[in-house]
C-alpha cells in the first residue's frame, strides 16, 4: 500500500511548496474599482506574471484567512500591463475581502491601506483555444461572463493594433443573466468594442445576444415603447436586450447555415444544465461528413 500512496503524497508535496513559493511573490494591487450589484475588480501586478485570455488565478488574502484561497477568472487581456479579476460578493470570505479593500467606507482609500494579495496561477483553461478557430460561440452565464471579457479586451486591442494576422473572424456571442443589474460592469466593454469595428467598417465581426432570462415579454413590457429606440435602455447597445431562454436549437441551426464546411469552437462557462444542452446541440448540428460542418464543445463549469 505505501507503495501507491508515496508517489501521489509526494507530488502533493511538490504542488504546496510549489504554491508557497509563488504566495511569497510580491503583488501590488494598483486599483480597486468597485462596480454595481456588489461586484469590486481588482487591478494587480505581479514581477515575471504572464496570462493568456480566459485562464484564471488562485488568490488568497492574509487579512481575511491565512489558509483559504480561492479561484477567479482573470478579465484583463494579456495586452495589458496589469492582471485583473471581478468579485462578486456572494460569501464571507468576499465580504471580508470587500471590507478588507476599504470598498465598505466612502473616503478614499490610500495605496498603503491596502491588504496583502498572495497569487498563484495563472493556470489554463479551454477558454484560450478561442484564437484557434475562424468562428465560435461564446456563451457566458452570469458572472460566468468573465473569461470572455478577458478574450473580447484581448480582440479589442488586436483590432487598435493590428488584425491582419487574425484567424478569427465572427464571434457569436450569448450572454444569459437573470437580472439587469449584472449587465452594468460588463456593458462599458461591449459599448467600446461595438464603435470599435464601426470605425473599422467590420461591425459584422461581432454578433452578440443578450438575454435576461428572468424575465419574460410580460414583464418587459413597459420597454417595448422604447424599442425603436437607437439604442436599447437597458445596455445602451444597438443591439436590443432579449427576455427569457434562447431557442438552442434554432441558434446552432443558423450558424450551421451561415458557416458551412466550417469547424466552430463553442465556449461556455457556466452551470452543468447548460453545458448539457450545448453538448448536445453541438453534436446533433454536426454533420458526419468530415467536409462538413463541426461545432467543438469546450466548457467551464461553477
Amino acid at each position: 500500500t505505501w507503495k501507491w500512496v508515496v508517489g501521489p503524497m509526494f507530488l502533493y508535496l511538490c504542488e504546496r511548496l510549489v504554491r508557497f513559493w509563488r504566495s511569497q511573490q510580491k503583488v501590488v494591487i494598483t486599483k480597486v474599482v468597485i462596480h454595481p450589484f456588489k461586484t469590486i475588480e481588482l487591478q494587480m501586478m505581479k514581477k515575471g506574471f504572464k496570462m493568456e485570455v480566459g485562464q484564471y488565478i488562485f488568490v488568497k488574502c492574509p487579512a481575511v484567512s491565512r489558509l483559504e484561497w480561492h479561484p477567479f477568472t482573470l478579465t484583463s487581456a494579456p495586452e495589458e500591463d496589469y492582471f485583473s479579476i471581478h468579485v462578486r460578493i456572494v460569501g464571507d470570505w468576499t465580504e471580508g475581502l470587500f471590507n478588507a479593500c476599504g470598498c465598505d467606507k466612502q473616503e478614499f482609500q490610500e495605496a498603503w491601506k491596502l491588504p496583502k494579495i498572495a497569487v498563484d496561477g495563472p493556470f489554463g483553461t479551454a477558454s484560450e483555444d478561442v484564437f484557434s478557430y475562424e468562428t465560435v460561440m461564446l456563451v457566458g452565464a452570469g458572472i460566468g461572463v468573465t473569461p470572455f471579457a478577458s478574450v473580447l479586451k484581448s480582440v479589442w486591442y488586436k483590432y487598435c493594433h493590428d488584425a491582419t494576422n487574425l484567424k478569427l473572424k465572427k464571434i457569436y456571442f450569448y450572454w444569459l443573466c437573470r437580472d439587469t443589474h449584472a449587465f452594468e460592469w460588463f456593458a462599458d466593454l461591449l459599448q467600446s468594442l461595438e464603435a470599435q469595428m464601426q470605425e473599422r467598417n467590420n461591425a459584422d465581426f461581432l454578433s452578440y445576444n443578450i438575454y435576461l432570462t428572468g424575465w419574460d415579454e410580460t414583464q418587459a413590457t413597459h420597454f417595448v415603447v422604447h424599442h425603436e429606440e437607437e439604442k436599447d435602455v437597458i445596455t445602451g447597445l444597438k443591439q436590443k436586450t432579449l427576455y427569457g431562454r434562447p431557442n438552442w436549437e434554432n441558434e446552432f441551426k443558423t450558424i450551421a447555415e451561415r458557416h458551412p464546411g466550417s469547424r466552430i469552437g463553442v465556449f461556455l462557462c457556466g452551470p452543468e444544465g447548460l453545458a448539457d444542452t450545448l453538448n448536445k446541440q453541438s453534436i446533433s448540428n454536426s454533420e458526419a461528413d468530415p467536409r462538413g460542418v463541426h461545432f467543438i464543445f469546450n466548457k467551464e463549469n461553477f
